[in-house]
Protein backbone atom coordinates (compact mmCIF):
# COMPACT_ATOMS: atom_id res chain seq x y z
CA UNK A 1 0.00 0.00 0.00
CA UNK A 2 2.94 2.25 0.86
CA UNK A 3 4.46 1.31 -2.58
CA UNK A 4 1.34 2.19 -4.34
CA UNK A 5 0.99 5.68 -2.43
CA UNK A 6 4.32 7.10 -3.57
CA UNK A 7 3.54 7.73 -7.41
CA UNK A 8 0.71 9.11 -6.14
CA UNK A 9 2.41 11.53 -3.59
CA UNK A 10 4.65 12.42 -6.48
CA UNK A 11 2.31 13.63 -9.02
CA UNK A 12 0.72 15.35 -6.59
CA UNK A 13 3.54 17.63 -4.93
CA UNK A 14 4.50 18.71 -9.22
CA UNK A 15 1.05 19.49 -9.65
CA UNK A 16 1.54 21.79 -6.89
CA UNK A 17 4.50 23.33 -8.05
CA UNK A 18 3.04 23.22 -11.65
CA UNK A 19 0.31 25.35 -10.08
CA UNK A 20 2.44 27.52 -7.94
CA UNK A 21 4.77 28.59 -10.86
CA UNK A 22 1.24 29.70 -12.85
CA UNK A 23 0.07 31.66 -9.65
CA UNK A 24 2.77 33.68 -10.00
CA UNK A 25 2.48 33.78 -13.97
CA UNK A 26 -0.40 35.55 -13.16
CA UNK A 27 0.05 37.99 -10.53
CA UNK A 28 -1.30 41.06 -10.73
CA UNK A 29 0.75 44.18 -10.86
CA UNK A 30 0.72 46.99 -8.42
CA UNK A 31 -2.17 49.28 -9.13
CA UNK A 32 -1.29 52.75 -10.04
CA UNK A 33 -4.25 54.67 -7.98
CA UNK A 34 -5.10 57.79 -9.96
CA UNK A 35 -6.86 56.44 -13.34
CA UNK A 36 -7.97 53.17 -11.14
CA UNK A 37 -9.99 55.92 -8.87
CA UNK A 38 -11.11 57.72 -12.16
CA UNK A 39 -12.57 54.43 -13.50
CA UNK A 40 -14.60 53.32 -10.18
CA UNK A 41 -15.67 57.07 -9.94
CA UNK A 42 -17.33 56.09 -13.13
CA UNK A 43 -18.62 52.91 -10.95
CA UNK A 44 -19.74 55.05 -8.23
CA UNK A 45 -21.74 57.45 -10.52
CA UNK A 46 -23.57 54.18 -12.14
CA UNK A 47 -24.42 52.45 -8.72
CA UNK A 48 -25.60 56.56 -7.67
CA UNK A 49 -27.85 56.80 -10.97
CA UNK A 50 -29.76 53.71 -9.68
CA UNK A 51 -30.39 54.34 -6.43
CA UNK A 52 -31.96 57.89 -7.19
CA UNK A 53 -33.55 56.06 -10.27
CA UNK A 54 -35.26 53.54 -7.73
CA UNK A 55 -36.58 56.59 -5.09
CA UNK A 56 -40.11 57.43 -5.67
CA UNK A 57 -41.69 59.64 -7.78
CA UNK A 58 -42.16 62.80 -5.66
CA UNK A 59 -38.61 62.40 -4.18
CA UNK A 60 -36.60 65.71 -4.41
CA UNK A 61 -33.19 65.37 -5.00
CA UNK A 62 -30.07 67.39 -4.77
CA UNK A 63 -30.05 70.56 -6.76
CA UNK A 64 -34.05 70.08 -6.19
CA UNK A 65 -33.85 68.32 -9.22
CA UNK A 66 -36.26 65.46 -9.75
CA UNK A 67 -34.99 61.81 -8.92
CA UNK A 68 -35.24 60.73 -12.86
CA UNK A 69 -33.26 63.92 -13.65
CA UNK A 70 -30.45 64.05 -11.23
CA UNK A 71 -30.12 60.10 -12.17
CA UNK A 72 -29.59 60.79 -15.77
CA UNK A 73 -26.84 63.73 -14.81
CA UNK A 74 -24.89 60.96 -12.75
CA UNK A 75 -24.54 58.80 -16.31
CA UNK A 76 -22.69 61.89 -17.47
CA UNK A 77 -20.71 62.52 -14.59
CA UNK A 78 -20.01 58.68 -14.97
CA UNK A 79 -18.82 59.31 -19.24
CA UNK A 80 -16.86 62.17 -17.89
CA UNK A 81 -14.66 59.40 -15.60
CA UNK A 82 -14.81 56.79 -18.46
CA UNK A 83 -13.42 59.68 -21.08
CA UNK A 84 -10.59 60.47 -18.59
CA UNK A 85 -9.41 57.38 -17.25
CA UNK A 86 -7.47 56.36 -20.09
CA UNK A 87 -5.50 59.96 -20.89
CA UNK A 88 -4.97 59.19 -17.08
CA UNK A 89 -3.41 55.89 -17.65
CA UNK A 90 -1.71 56.79 -20.75
CA UNK A 91 -0.29 60.25 -19.04
CA UNK A 92 1.09 58.08 -16.17
CA UNK A 93 2.51 55.01 -18.32
CA UNK A 94 -0.03 52.83 -16.14
CA UNK A 95 -1.73 51.19 -18.70
CA UNK A 96 -3.03 47.39 -17.81
CA UNK A 97 -5.27 44.44 -18.20
CA UNK A 98 -6.39 45.03 -15.02
CA UNK A 99 -7.34 48.61 -16.20
CA UNK A 100 -8.93 47.54 -19.02
CA UNK A 101 -10.84 43.96 -17.75
CA UNK A 102 -12.38 46.80 -14.55
CA UNK A 103 -13.37 49.83 -17.02
CA UNK A 104 -15.23 47.25 -19.31
CA UNK A 105 -17.20 45.95 -15.66
CA UNK A 106 -17.51 49.60 -14.41
CA UNK A 107 -18.74 50.44 -17.94
CA UNK A 108 -21.75 47.37 -17.82
CA UNK A 109 -23.37 49.39 -14.55
CA UNK A 110 -22.96 52.82 -15.57
CA UNK A 111 -24.08 52.16 -19.12
CA UNK A 112 -25.88 49.03 -19.31
CA UNK A 113 -27.93 48.81 -15.92
CA UNK A 114 -28.83 52.41 -14.66
CA UNK A 115 -30.26 53.49 -18.03
CA UNK A 116 -32.11 50.28 -18.38
CA UNK A 117 -33.17 50.76 -14.92
CA UNK A 118 -33.76 54.88 -15.40
CA UNK A 119 -36.05 53.46 -18.54
CA UNK A 120 -38.09 50.95 -16.30
CA UNK A 121 -38.71 53.69 -13.83
CA UNK A 122 -39.75 56.14 -16.25
CA UNK A 123 -42.43 53.81 -17.90
CA UNK A 124 -43.34 52.44 -14.59
CA UNK A 125 -45.10 56.06 -13.84
CA UNK A 126 -47.34 56.24 -16.71
CA UNK A 127 -48.01 52.25 -16.83
CA UNK A 128 -51.61 53.38 -14.50
CA UNK A 129 -53.70 49.88 -13.68
CA UNK A 130 -55.99 48.98 -10.51
CA UNK A 131 -54.28 48.83 -7.38
CA UNK A 132 -52.37 45.77 -6.22
CA UNK A 133 -51.78 44.37 -9.74
CA UNK A 134 -47.80 44.60 -10.85
CA UNK A 135 -46.96 47.06 -13.33
CA UNK A 136 -43.82 45.95 -14.56
CA UNK A 137 -41.63 42.56 -14.90
CA UNK A 138 -41.92 38.94 -16.19
CA UNK A 139 -45.15 38.39 -13.86
CA UNK A 140 -46.73 41.73 -14.55
CA UNK A 141 -50.25 42.04 -15.49
CA UNK A 142 -50.24 44.48 -18.38
CA UNK A 143 -48.73 43.07 -21.38
CA UNK A 144 -46.89 46.31 -22.06
CA UNK A 145 -45.33 45.66 -18.85
CA UNK A 146 -43.65 42.50 -19.38
CA UNK A 147 -42.65 43.95 -23.18
CA UNK A 148 -40.68 46.92 -21.23
CA UNK A 149 -39.09 44.75 -19.33
CA UNK A 150 -37.56 41.91 -21.72
CA UNK A 151 -37.03 45.65 -23.83
CA UNK A 152 -34.29 46.54 -20.66
CA UNK A 153 -33.30 43.16 -20.26
CA UNK A 154 -32.65 43.32 -23.88
CA UNK A 155 -30.58 46.26 -23.59
CA UNK A 156 -28.31 45.48 -20.28
CA UNK A 157 -27.60 42.10 -22.45
CA UNK A 158 -26.53 43.98 -25.56
CA UNK A 159 -24.59 45.95 -23.54
CA UNK A 160 -22.44 43.69 -21.55
CA UNK A 161 -21.50 41.40 -25.35
CA UNK A 162 -20.89 45.09 -26.95
CA UNK A 163 -17.98 45.71 -23.68
CA UNK A 164 -16.69 41.82 -24.18
CA UNK A 165 -16.32 42.29 -28.05
CA UNK A 166 -14.50 45.53 -27.55
CA UNK A 167 -12.18 43.86 -25.20
CA UNK A 168 -11.41 41.01 -27.26
CA UNK A 169 -10.96 43.50 -30.68
CA UNK A 170 -9.01 46.33 -29.24
CA UNK A 171 -6.89 43.22 -26.97
CA UNK A 172 -3.54 44.07 -28.49
CA UNK A 173 -4.13 47.24 -30.47
CA UNK A 174 -3.12 50.65 -29.97
CA UNK A 175 -6.59 52.82 -29.00
CA UNK A 176 -5.04 55.95 -29.65
CA UNK A 177 -4.78 55.09 -33.39
CA UNK A 178 -8.85 54.26 -33.57
CA UNK A 179 -10.88 56.39 -35.40
CA UNK A 180 -14.06 54.38 -36.06
CA UNK A 181 -16.08 51.92 -33.79
CA UNK A 182 -17.59 48.79 -34.73
CA UNK A 183 -21.66 49.43 -33.03
CA UNK A 184 -22.64 51.71 -31.34
CA UNK A 185 -20.47 52.36 -27.99
CA UNK A 186 -22.23 51.79 -24.52
CA UNK A 187 -21.37 55.24 -23.74
CA UNK A 188 -23.12 56.95 -26.85
CA UNK A 189 -26.02 54.13 -26.35
CA UNK A 190 -26.58 55.18 -22.78
CA UNK A 191 -26.14 58.96 -23.29
CA UNK A 192 -29.59 58.81 -26.02
CA UNK A 193 -31.49 57.29 -23.27
CA UNK A 194 -30.30 59.30 -20.46
CA UNK A 195 -30.13 62.50 -22.48
CA UNK A 196 -34.04 62.03 -23.36
CA UNK A 197 -35.29 60.97 -19.82
CA UNK A 198 -33.86 63.93 -18.47
CA UNK A 199 -35.25 66.15 -21.97
CA UNK A 200 -38.78 64.49 -20.74
CA UNK A 201 -38.30 65.37 -17.15
CA UNK A 202 -37.49 68.99 -17.95
CA UNK A 203 -39.60 69.91 -20.56
CA UNK A 204 -42.67 67.65 -19.91
CA UNK A 205 -42.98 67.37 -16.14
CA UNK A 206 -40.43 70.65 -14.45
CA UNK A 207 -42.38 72.64 -16.83
CA UNK A 208 -44.76 75.38 -15.06
CA UNK A 209 -46.53 75.61 -19.00
CA UNK A 210 -46.89 71.83 -18.41
CA UNK A 211 -50.68 72.44 -17.72
CA UNK A 212 -51.47 73.24 -21.33
CA UNK A 213 -50.31 70.01 -22.31
CA UNK A 214 -52.27 66.94 -22.85
CA UNK A 215 -51.52 64.41 -20.63
CA UNK A 216 -51.96 61.80 -23.54
CA UNK A 217 -48.85 63.29 -25.20
CA UNK A 218 -46.93 63.31 -22.11
CA UNK A 219 -47.24 59.82 -21.29
CA UNK A 220 -46.77 58.95 -24.78
CA UNK A 221 -43.44 60.46 -25.24
CA UNK A 222 -42.65 58.26 -22.41
CA UNK A 223 -43.55 54.75 -23.60
CA UNK A 224 -41.74 56.17 -26.16
CA UNK A 225 -38.06 55.64 -24.67
CA UNK A 226 -38.56 51.72 -24.60
CA UNK A 227 -38.14 52.10 -28.33
CA UNK A 228 -35.17 54.16 -28.30
CA UNK A 229 -33.94 51.87 -25.77
CA UNK A 230 -34.10 49.02 -28.21
CA UNK A 231 -33.17 50.21 -30.99
CA UNK A 232 -29.72 51.18 -29.14
CA UNK A 233 -29.66 47.64 -27.73
CA UNK A 234 -30.04 46.87 -31.52
CA UNK A 235 -26.90 49.46 -31.98
CA UNK A 236 -24.51 48.11 -30.08
CA UNK A 237 -24.10 44.42 -31.32
CA UNK A 238 -24.32 45.99 -34.80
CA UNK A 239 -21.34 46.02 -37.27
CA UNK A 240 -22.10 49.56 -38.22
CA UNK A 241 -19.71 52.11 -37.82
CA UNK A 242 -19.29 54.59 -35.70
CA UNK A 243 -16.98 57.09 -35.36
CA UNK A 244 -14.33 57.73 -32.15
CA UNK A 245 -15.26 61.49 -32.26
CA UNK A 246 -12.46 62.11 -29.90
CA UNK A 247 -9.47 60.20 -32.05
CA UNK A 248 -10.86 61.56 -35.12
CA UNK A 249 -12.00 65.68 -34.30
CA UNK A 250 -10.26 66.29 -31.16
CA UNK A 251 -6.62 65.21 -31.43
CA UNK A 252 -6.09 66.36 -34.82
CA UNK A 253 -5.53 69.69 -36.12
CA UNK A 254 -8.45 71.11 -38.39
CA UNK A 255 -9.46 74.46 -39.77
CA UNK A 256 -10.86 76.99 -38.63
CA UNK A 257 -14.03 76.35 -40.00
CA UNK A 258 -14.24 73.28 -38.47
CA UNK A 259 -13.65 74.78 -34.96
CA UNK A 260 -16.63 76.83 -35.77
CA UNK A 261 -19.12 74.23 -36.36
CA UNK A 262 -17.68 72.84 -33.22
CA UNK A 263 -18.29 75.95 -31.26
CA UNK A 264 -22.25 76.20 -32.42
CA UNK A 265 -23.37 73.30 -30.32
CA UNK A 266 -21.69 74.85 -27.62
CA UNK A 267 -23.07 77.89 -27.73
CA UNK A 268 -26.84 76.59 -28.10
CA UNK A 269 -26.22 74.33 -24.84
CA UNK A 270 -25.83 77.48 -23.47
CA UNK A 271 -29.44 78.30 -23.88
CA UNK A 272 -30.88 74.77 -24.60
CA UNK A 273 -28.70 72.69 -22.25
CA UNK A 274 -30.78 69.70 -22.35
CA UNK A 275 -32.43 69.27 -25.71
CA UNK A 276 -29.03 69.96 -27.62
CA UNK A 277 -27.48 67.06 -25.63
CA UNK A 278 -30.77 65.26 -26.64
CA UNK A 279 -30.44 65.96 -29.99
CA UNK A 280 -26.39 65.73 -30.34
CA UNK A 281 -27.02 61.81 -28.76
CA UNK A 282 -29.65 60.92 -31.03
CA UNK A 283 -27.92 61.91 -33.87
CA UNK A 284 -24.66 59.90 -33.08
CA UNK A 285 -27.46 57.34 -32.65
CA UNK A 286 -28.57 57.62 -36.07
CA UNK A 287 -25.40 58.26 -37.56
CA UNK A 288 -24.55 54.78 -37.84
CA UNK A 289 -27.44 53.37 -39.49
CA UNK A 290 -27.37 56.94 -41.71
CA UNK A 291 -23.63 55.71 -42.90
CA UNK A 292 -24.45 52.24 -43.67
CA UNK A 293 -27.10 53.15 -45.82
CA UNK A 294 -25.31 55.76 -47.65
CA UNK A 295 -22.34 53.37 -48.20
CA UNK A 296 -24.97 50.36 -49.69
CA UNK A 297 -26.05 53.39 -51.88
CA UNK A 298 -22.62 54.00 -53.17
CA UNK A 299 -21.57 50.68 -53.47
CA UNK A 300 -24.70 49.89 -55.66
CA UNK A 301 -23.96 52.98 -58.04
CA UNK A 302 -20.25 52.29 -58.31
CA UNK A 303 -21.40 48.07 -59.35
CA UNK A 304 -24.01 49.76 -61.92
CA UNK A 305 -21.28 52.30 -63.04
CA UNK A 306 -18.68 49.47 -63.59
CA UNK A 307 -20.60 47.58 -66.15
CA UNK A 308 -20.99 50.54 -68.17
CA UNK A 309 -17.91 51.99 -68.02
CA UNK A 310 -16.41 48.75 -69.49
CA UNK A 311 -18.25 48.10 -72.23
CA UNK A 312 -17.45 51.73 -73.63
CA UNK A 313 -14.43 51.76 -76.59
CA UNK A 314 -11.75 54.26 -76.38
CA UNK A 315 -12.09 56.63 -79.37
CA UNK A 316 -9.56 56.39 -82.37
Amino acid sequence: MDSGSRPRLRRSSRFRGQHAVRRAQRRVAPVRMLPTLCTLGNLLAGFAAIFYAAKPADAVAPFHWSSLTFAGALIFVGMFFDAVDGSVARLTRSTSDLGAQLDSLCDLVTFGVAPAFMMLTLVGKYLTVESGLVVIGPEADLALGKIVWGIAAVYVCCAALRLARFNVETESADLTAHEWFSGLPSPGAAGAVASLIILHQHRLVANPMIDELPVSFVRGAALGIPLITLLCAWGMVSTMRYTHVVNRYLRRPHSFGFAVRLLMPLILAIWWFQETVAIVFTLYALSGPVGAAWRRRRLRRDHAAAPAAATETPAE
